[in-house]
């Protein structure tokens, strides 16, 4: 879930925002306030960045319009320590009333007992029938229980070279199979063009897990993602997890530039905007350095490949918003998360922000409908090809076996192991985790 570490730039100018919050239903409008003192709200942002600062503090300013005796005082940490700041904050008890709150945190906030449970509320919000499912499961992810509201889903997609695809006469990839025959028709090293950017560097583990995924297919837990239905047996001791490997390593070898072997991020989305990859898999806030780096009509996204079975899964990563459970202010911060989360202001933060919005009805939305984010759209519309699966994060050794998956996975692809050798290792690791859980 790269977005969730790397994150968004705006998408269209913040100038948009006046007419926009302009539009925004009066309903929402607060008659709190019009009499009495006002209260302060302490607001915690964690994925930040000046552009996103920038278009919060212009969301908060309208809601302090609407509801003029509440004011917010947002806090903008740096990124890289950021959510550390959050839990010693509310660790101390410090004043916070709404924080964010993402899936990398919301088993430690909660299980510490230092967010609230927003059910109260979520029960009487109309707008909650309009979430949309991959949006509600990152919000009940924790025991059922809605410990915030998403204000975005990140999720990966395929971006491809239209261009490209049009002057070879090649179809839009359905299946693995289909991208790997495309990309190594499209590779030309004498021109340095290569079909696929490959991530072998940083995060190259998740590569290899939504790979897995697809091709074990129906059989996948979704709510234990390593593991079988009704079974203790490992993803890993398949022979559906060989076949995703071998993909996996061929994809490198025949279709992806040599020094791809350590490309993190950066490097993949620099390979495919810059002209030298045709097909890249990544999150949305590609749309926005695809869209400032490349020519219209030259590039477009689709659905993820599809595996053997038909079924393409992935973890679908959420942020959002919460309130502290010593907050002071629980009805007013609340409001607040309620404004930021109702379908208007949803659908232009998602909008500024490269993200895959929550509410159903941003379907209906031509900027979703008929761009770049249609194919998201269209995953999320479509829940039985491509769903949605919750990774082993609950597991004692989940951050071990991450950062080793990702040594084995360059051993592997210097050959200095196998196939076989790095799903046996694997296998037996998460074989001992279930033992021990």
């Amino acid at each position: 879930m790269n977005a969730l570490r790397k994150w968004c730039v705006p998408l269209v100018m913040i100038a948009m925002v006046v007419g926009l919050l302009a539009g925004c239903s009066s309903s929402e409008e607060s008659d709190a306030g019009s009499e009495g003192d006002t209260v302060t709200l302490k607001m915690i942002e964690s994925l930040t960045s000046p552009n996103r600062t920038k278009l919060l503090k212009e969301m908060i300013s309208d809601f302090e319009e609407k509801n003029p005796n509440i004011k917010v005082e947002l806090i903008s940490p740096p990124l890289q320590s950021a959510d550390e700041k959050i839990a010693q904050m509310m660790m101390a008890k410090e004043d916070i009333d709404v924080l964010e709150v993402r899936d990398q945190t919301v088993k430690q906030f909660s299980g510490n007992d230092f967010i609230e449970d927003l059910s109260p509320y979520v029960d009487k919000w109309e707008n909650w029938d309009t979430v949309n499912e991959n949006a509600k499961g990152n919000a009940l992810f924790i025991d059922d229980t809605p410990y915030f509201i998403p204000y975005g889903l990140y999720q990966k997609t395929l971006f491809y070279r239209k261009d490209w695809f049009e002057e070879a006469g090649l179809e839009v990839p359905k299946t693995w199979d289909d991208l790997y025959d495309a990309a190594v028709k499209l590779t030309d090293p004498k021109k340095n063009r290569y079909g696929y950017s490959f991530r072998g560097g940083a995060g190259s583990s998740d590569y290899v897990e939504f790979t897995t995924w697809a091709y074990v297919g129906e059989d996948i837990d979704p709510e234990d993602g390593y593991f079988l239905k009704g079974s203790d047996k490992n993803m890993f001791a398949t022979p559906e997890a060989k076949d995703a490997m071998n993909m996996f390593v061929k994809l490198y070898e025949d279709a992806s530039p040599p020094d791809s072997v350590s490309w993190s991020y950066p490097e993949m989305v620099q390979g495919f905007t810059s002209g030298v990859t045709a097909m890249l898999i990544q999150d949305p806030e590609v749309i926005v350095t695809a869209d400032e780096k490349m020519e219209e009509g030259t590039w477009d996204t689709a659905p993820l490949p599809l595996g053997p079975s038909g079924i393409a899964q992935q973890a679908v990563g959420a942020a959002g918003w919460g309130m502290t459970s010593y907050s002071k202010h629980k009805d007013e911060a609340w409001k607040l998360i309620e404004y930021l989360s109702n379908p208007e202001q949803n659908l232009y933060f998602a909008k500024n922000n490269s993200l895959i919005p929550i509410h159903t009805t941003a379907a209906d939305d031509p900027f979703f409908k008929e761009g770049y984010f249609e194919s998201y759209i269209k995953m999320n519309e479509n829940t039985e090809q491509y769903r949605a699966v919750n990774r082993p994060v609950d597991y004692q050794g989940w951050g071990e076996f991450r950062g080793d998956a990702e040594k084995d996975i360059q051993a592997l692809l210097l050959e200095k192991t196998t196939v076989e050798d790095v799903l046996e290792k694997w296998s037996a690791f998460w074989n001992e985790q279930k033992a021990n859980k």
